[in-house]
């Protein structure tokens, strides 16, 4: 064995403890929230110290992505709902959708223009597929641990649509990729990350 293999299972004993408590805490504040409308609010008092703020945002941000992964891709596989991750990762590193999951993914929520279908057309107030639901839970916690890579499977996707819809902006967008019943693009200036 190895140096590195010695040292790399107590790392990925740790993310794997993480990611179940932050999919466990994410589950107990989203059952507590109930099903809503707009993007999560943390609203205090009172000051929290430092580390719970974080820590609330953290599961905040993780409640974010897993609706993206479930709402958008659930019936995708796993490599589906990574691709929806990596546009939602990618539109936060872009800087001009929002400089956090949730300001990516509520992005126009509310009104017309949504950016994610999901977070404007209802299906938020919809009952969820509890099984489907832990399991975007989970790959949310994964990816946020580091314990899941995104590869960019999408090579720089800021876009995407389902395959059987044509919208408007997408023969102004550079094709990328094609993965399970999404089409991804990105602008044609911006480079594979």
């Amino acid at each position: 064995m190895s140096r590195n293999d010695r040292t790399a299972r107590p790392d990925r004993v740790l993310m794997l403890a993480l990611a179940v408590i932050l999919a466990t805490a994410s589950a107990a504040i989203g059952s507590a929230m109930g099903h809503r409308a707009s993007a999560p609010v943390v609203t205090q008092a009172q000051p929290a110290p430092v580390e719970d703020s974080v820590l609330t945002q953290l599961i905040i941000e993780h409640r974010c992505l897993t609706e993206a992964l479930y709402y958008e891709a659930r019936g995708e596989g796993r490599s589906g709902q990574q691709a929806v991750a990596e546009v939602v990762m990618h539109r936060r590193d872009a800087g001009n959708y929002g400089q956090s999951i949730c300001s990516v993914v509520y992005e126009g929520a509310g009104r017309h223009g949504c950016q994610f279908s999901f977070t404007c057309n209802g299906d938020l107030a919809r009952p969820r597929e509890e099984a489907a639901w832990e399991e975007s839970e989970k790959l949310a916690a994964q990816i946020l641990t580091g314990e899941v890579r995104l590869r960019n499977a999408t090579a720089g996707a800021t876009h995407y649509h389902a395959a059987f819809v044509r919208p408007f902006w997408a023969p102004s967008l550079k094709k990328t990729a094609r993965i399970g019943g999404h089409i991804f693009y990105r602008t044609p200036e911006r480079r594979e990350s």
